[in-house]
């Protein structure tokens, strides 16, 4: 049977319309786990999990290594309910975690973890992962933000999907908070990016164009058993036809919820605009060797960066085009319910999360200090 004639896998059937309408909401964040006599990492989420409130244990799950763990919000309408989810979950981590002895944070990286300390978690994909790609597998571990939106339809979604990638290196800038590495300042404003690069199947995907390319694209990879399923497919935004929804993957976790609602807002809007109005160049869609290095500069620079515009054939600084699509944007917000939230963009320019790392560092006698000044954040609400 020839490609034209196959008959689409199961896994691909898009689940349809949300009950909560078009642009709902799943966040889901990466944390770490923290020894606080020393500020390393604790691989113990095996103690964590079962100590936690039933609510919590089905939002709450282990990730690749054991020191580390996923939170992940109800499907919800906006972005503060959705992140009124995360901390909650965080208030009821620190307060499971400290009848254990055990601390918890977010950033990008850990700031002084080694590989040689790494231990992988226990559970049947974790132990795939491992034996899929070895040693890679122990790697320090990165902690990222992945925003879900909901599409109602498979179309819908891959041309979403096709447009954010235009968009991810600006998310990558702001969202940068990972400058350290191995005990040192990285040069780098988000250092989990390379190092999440050892992966396969990570980075920016091509444009797909229609749902039947995509869906034939990932199945070869599934029926060949490169791959066990399509979440085996970790690139930077990629369609999720279980869900419903295009997820956006390309961002470093955030120490602050209110940065991570400020994201959160940012990448529903940027969605609703793409689908309702195609705000990105068809060039610039297609410019997949601008978006890589686009990409780059962002990871090496964070808000500091210039990224370059293929229509423009020039580079524009990150905070010139920060202005430009808050003021595109600032519609669909008040559409949404996320004014508030979009607006807070502008602080992760005028106080970015890796420079703030930088300068507590600094002013720190080790970088024990500084990861307990992180996990100081952890439960810390919004408006503090």
């Amino acid at each position: 049977m020839s490609a034209g004639q196959r008959v689409r896998a199961a896994w691909s059937d898009w689940s349809g319309a949300h009950e909560l309408g078009p642009y709902t909401l799943g966040v889901e964040e990466e944390a770490m786990l923290l020894d606080p006599r020393t500020w390393a990492l604790a691989h113990r989420i095996d103690d964590l999990l079962p100590r936690l409130s039933v609510d919590a244990q089905n939002h709450v799950s282990a990730e690749t290594h054991g020191s580390a763990f996923e939170v992940q919000t109800n499907v919800r309408r906006t972005v503060g309910e959705a992140v009124d989810d995360l901390l909650r979950f965080r208030v009821e981590l620190e307060e499971t975690l400290e009848t254990l002895g055990l601390r918890a944070a977010v950033s990008g990286t850990h700031p002084f973890a080694i590989w040689q300390e790494i231990a992988i978690s226990g559970g049947e994909r974790y132990q795939f992962v491992y034996g899929s790609m070895r040693e890679l597998a122990r790697r320090e571990p990165t902690f990222a933000l992945h925003v879900h939106v909901g599409i109602p339809d498979e179309e819908t979604a891959v041309r979403v999907n096709d447009r954010m990638r235009v968009h991810l290196p600006l998310l990558l800038a702001l969202s940068a908070n990972s400058p350290f590495w191995q005990g040192r300042d990285s040069g780098l404003a988000s250092a989990r990016t390379p190092l999440f690069q050892a992966f396969p199947r990570v980075g920016v995907p091509r444009a797909f164009g229609t749902y039947d390319v995509y869906a034939e694209t990932v199945d070869l990879l599934i029926r060949t058993e490169a791959v066990p399923e399509a979440t085996f497919l970790w690139w930077d935004a990629r369609p999720q036809p279980a869900l419903g929804t295009i997820e956006i993957r390309v961002m470093d976790a955030q120490t602050r919820c209110r940065d991570t609602a400020a994201l959160v807002a940012l990448v529903q809007c940027l969605v609703k605009l793409e689908a309702e109005q195609g705000y990105a160049s068809d060039l610039a869609i297609a410019s997949q060797e601008v978006i890589s290095e686009n990409r780059f500069l962002a990871a090496r620079d964070g808000v500091d960066a210039a990224l370059i515009d293929p229509d423009l054939e020039t580079r524009i600084p990150v905070p010139d085009l920060v202005a430009d699509l808050l003021a595109i944007c600032r519609p669909h917000a008040q559409e949404l319910g996320c004014e508030e939230e979009l607006a807070a963009v502008t602080d992760l320019i005028e106080d970015p999360p890796a420079k703030r790392q930088i300068t507590t560092a600094r002013h720190a006698p080790s970088l024990g200090r500084l990861v307990e000044r992180l996990s100081d954040r952890f439960a810390e609400r919004p408006g503090v």
